[in-house]
């Protein structure tokens, strides 16, 4: 941790930033960890909160603009975000209260838990059993749907508001992650039997391809992913992502949340779900774009 005798008085200047500084907050947030962490060691190292707040922005920012940039990589957007500063246990969404369980600068993943009710669960499955149907993608040359080998489940999709609980978890999502309720998509059921899987994909839509034109005409780029986990597979099922060899655990009631800034593999969140090897897998999917969902 770099000396904070040269920031002790309260300033917010960026001339305050030091090149020592510089490189410690890159290697950390590289190294995966969070700003409010990055934060919060600053702090008690004895930086000027005002200072370290000001240092890890600037830098951040900073730094991420001038990979961008020397990768060609697309225009950042404004993403989703949750309210994670000086790193609390829980997150109030109104009617209850969402556990922080994990929180991962870069890429952004977070790991929520208590997001639904076992009970709020089965309904949601209840509901959806019949209309469910072979799972199909997006079809990138077109910009319509197609049946795609990678993904070997089935589902089905619920219109925004369209019953009393996916209303209720939908005005969660949005106090959750800070995201307009009607900028978000469909609430998505998967059902993965015995196993069915889906191998890692980027859920952002790819600006090379024909079909992403008329995609984004509904809404925009997608910009975040809430992955919710419905029922406890006995073996496999977890969410990968590749990149940072990091799975998470199909745990009932809790939801993996995941924002992409950029339509770019920069951004790290190359996902996939793993075979169910026994038992079966139902998860719930939000997906965030820029603007209004219509």
């Amino acid at each position: 941790m770099p000396s904070s005798s040269s920031t002790q008085k309260k300033s917010s200047r960026p001339q305050s930033i030091t090149p020592e500084l510089r490189q410690w907050i890159i290697a950390q947030a590289q190294a995966g960890f969070s700003a409010p962490t990055l934060l919060q060691s600053m702090t008690d190292s004895g930086w000027d909160e005002d200072v370290a707040v000001d240092a890890l922005e600037v830098v951040l920012r900073e730094h991420l603009s001038q990979v961008a940039a020397q990768q060609s990589q697309p225009a950042p957007s404004k993403v989703p975000e949750p309210d994670l500063d000086h790193s609390p246990l829980f997150i109030d969404v109104g009617d209850r209260q969402v556990e922080v369980l994990m929180d991962l600068a870069h890429p952004r993943i977070v790991l929520f838990g208590n997001l639904l009710s076992r009970e709020e669960c089965e309904a949601l499955i209840a509901e959806a059993q019949p209309r469910m149907a072979r799972s199909k993608t997006v079809e990138t040359q077109s910009g319509g749907e197609e049946i795609n080998p990678n993904r070997t489940s089935e589902g089905m999709f619920f219109q925004r508001g369209e019953n009393g609980i996916v209303a209720t978890l939908e005005a969660r999502i949005a106090k959750l992650v800070n995201w307009p309720l009607e900028n978000g998509e469909g609430l998505q059921i998967l059902h993965y039997g015995p196993g069915a899987e889906y191998k890692p994909h980027y859920d952002y839509f790819d600006p090379a391809e024909p079909g992403t034109t008329t995609i984004v005409k509904r809404g925009g780029q997608r910009v975040g992913t809430l992955v919710i986990y419905l029922n406890d597979p006995v073996k496999g099922g977890g969410t990968v992502f590749p990149d940072i060899q990091l799975e998470v655990g199909p745990r009932q009631g809790n939801a993996v949340f995941f924002s992409y800034e950029r339509p770019h593999p920069a951004t790290k969140t190359l996902h996939g779900g793993s075979p169910v090897v026994e038992g079966e897998k139902w998860i719930a999917t939000k997906w965030l774009r820029e603007g209004e969902f219509k």
